[in-house]
């Protein structure tokens, strides 16, 4: 019987899975504890695969841009300019709007020491803060976690809009919670399969207490799941996001953060990005994707007064390299922009210089902000956490918050 039981509770597959990563925190939801008004967000967009950079914001001015890439550089004329010197793609109308009325800052050249070309280290890198010598195990967001809770009957809330959490989310003690539509856990949480599993299983003794762990840990899932779902429901937007994954995935973001929810940090990715054939017209729809999305997802917030309490960020692995290839792409590069969107911004517009195309390294654009310093900024300033504890080391703030 044991053995059925073990068969059976393996087929729980994602369910089991989201469950592990935070009964805690689901239970917490149980006990009515909603976020006060001001309560801070941070709403981060992974650009998964490795954006181009600089043809996300063009040296529109710059004779070596052009003569690097002779039939992918973007012209003049069709992006969207920001400074004299600089311009935006052409697809982020909704987001030059943003960049117009105070709402969006732009960091340049960012990246860190010793850049790794490798999508999966690179972007092992970014999601544990670590330097690229060290290789961690945690993820910056879930260590923020782990620091939130000590003392308290609880973690600080994450959520990931996923099948599968990221290493970014993974603390020691505590974990984000990945999961794609609230309706889709709260159904599948509550199917006859796993009431059944539930009301078959006998206590073990000792011997198997994982097991009566894992079976408690669903139970706890199941219950907390339809709590999660009457919050979802509390608040439904007036406004039309994109039906696009992005557009579906701002849509559950937003409309969990006007119910309150007690949820400090929302991770969301888009792509891919990974342009090595083919660049401008998968380029263009990904960030046509992404400008009416998080436009839509701006709109939505500023309607409701939320807009000067979140914060986006989006990051990639890496950029790509200056010179394009002989495929109508670009390959793995180092240093890359950051977009920072929000109604909270002390410094809006252009942040820091634009890449600097006549100093490179083998090719590559040199990094000049190391993306800690933006993680530091965001947990000291924005989410007042302990930085220095989180990250290991003290990193420089920057003043755009």
């Amino acid at each position: 019987m044991l053995l059925l039981n073990r068969r059976r509770f393996l087929q729980v597959g994602s369910l089991a899975s989201a469950a592990t990563l935070m009964p805690k925190f689901l239970k917490a939801f149980e006990k009515g504890q909603l976020v006060p008004p001001g309560n801070k967000v941070l709403v981060v967009i992974q650009l998964s695969g490795g954006n181009d950079g600089l043809n996300t914001v063009i040296p529109y001015r710059n004779d070596i841009y052009y003569k690097m890439r002779p039939a992918l550089g973007i012209k003049r004329e069709a992006a969207l300019s920001l400074t004299d010197d600089w311009g935006l793609h052409p697809s982020f109308t909704g987001l030059k709007s943003l960049y117009d009325d105070g709402s969006m800052g732009i960091l340049n050249s960012v990246g860190y020491p010793n850049p790794d070309r490798s999508h999966f280290r690179s972007m092992d890198i970014w999601h544990t803060g670590s330097e690229s010598k060290d290789f961690w195990n945690t993820g910056w967001i879930g260590r923020y976690l782990d620091a939130q809770c000590k003392g308290c009957d609880k973690p600080t809330q994450a959520l990931e809009i996923d099948d599968t959490l990221s290493l970014a989310m993974k603390g020691e003690s505590a974990k984000g919670l990945a999961f794609v539509d609230p309706n889709r856990l709260y159904n599948t949480s509550n199917g006859n399969y796993f009431k059944d599993l539930l009301n078959a299983h006998k206590a073990h003794d000792e011997e198997h207490n994982n097991v009566d762990y894992l079976y408690k840990t669903m139970a706890e899932t199941i219950s907390s799941a339809t709590y999660i779902q009457q919050q979802f429901k509390t608040y439904k937007s007036k406004e039309t996001y994109p039906n696009t994954a992005l557009g579906r995935d701002m849509k559950v973001i937003s409309e969990l953060i006007m119910s309150d929810i007690n949820t400090k940090v929302y991770y969301v990715s888009h792509g891919s990005f990974d342009t090595h054939v083919g660049q401008q017209k998968q380029q263009e729809r990904l960030f046509q994707q992404l400008d009416e999305a998080v436009s839509v997802f701006a709109q939505d917030l500023k309607k409701n007064n939320r807009f000067q309490d979140v914060m986006v960020m989006t990051f990639s692995e890496f950029g790509r390299r200056v010179g394009q290839n002989a495929s109508g792409g670009t390959d793995h590069g180092t240093a890359n922009n950051m977009f920072l969107i929000g109604g909270g911004l002390q410094k809006k517009g252009m942040l820091n210089e634009g890449a600097d195309l006549t100093d490179l390294q083998d090719g590559d654009l040199k990094y000049k902000v190391d993306f800690k310093s933006v993680y530091a900024t965001l947990l000291n300033k924005w989410l007042s956490a302990d930085d220095k504890a989180i990250l290991q080391q003290q990193y420089g703030y920057l003043d755009f918050i």
